[in-house]
């Protein structure tokens, strides 16, 4: 078993969770509620992970998020 971390957003315009898996290509998807996101996020993630040609170890290792303060 491999845990993988998403990044998640909530969309004002649509009303949508939104998650991203970083470093797995194809792995996105959205979702009404937190636990309807999760549990898409998972089903897309296990066929990304199927399609995927390489390891799984050969994926980019997510590391964090850094904030950036810029003027506005």
């Amino acid at each position: 078993m491999r845990k993988f971390t998403a990044y998640i957003e909530h969309d004002p315009e649509t009303g949508l969770y939104v998650g991203i898996v970083p470093g797995v290509p194809g792995a996105h998807t959205q979702g009404a509620t937190l636990d309807e996101l999760r549990v898409r996020l998972k089903e897309v993630l296990e066929l990304c992970l199927q399609e995927f040609q390489g390891s799984p170890d050969d994926l980019p290792e997510f590391i964090g998020l850094q904030e950036i303060e810029v003027a506005a």
